[in-house]
């Protein structure tokens, strides 16, 4: 198990109430924590969601590591 720090934007922030939260996790890489985090808030899918590690943009098969930050950036809608 490893802890991690999630921050949530848009469409996701709306889902948890939150805009950040520490959870610990399973998950061995990024596109693992979104789908164990789409269990437990109910996210939606999203085809251009965008993942960051550590204030970077990252490979959805980035390893994760115990303190790590992770954002998931869904996609903007504007008007």
């Amino acid at each position: 198990m490893k802890t991690v720090q999630v921050e949530y934007f848009a469409v996701l922030r709306e889902r948890t109430g939150i805009p950040v939260e520490t959870i610990e996790t399973a998950a061995e890489k990024a596109s693992d924590l979104y789908a164990e985090l789409q269990q437990r808030h109910d996210f939606p899918e999203l085809a251009s969601l965008k993942v960051a590690i550590n204030d970077e943009f990252a490979d959805w098969d980035a390893a994760l590591c115990n303190g790590d930050s992770v954002v998931f950036i869904p996609p903007v809608a504007g008007g």
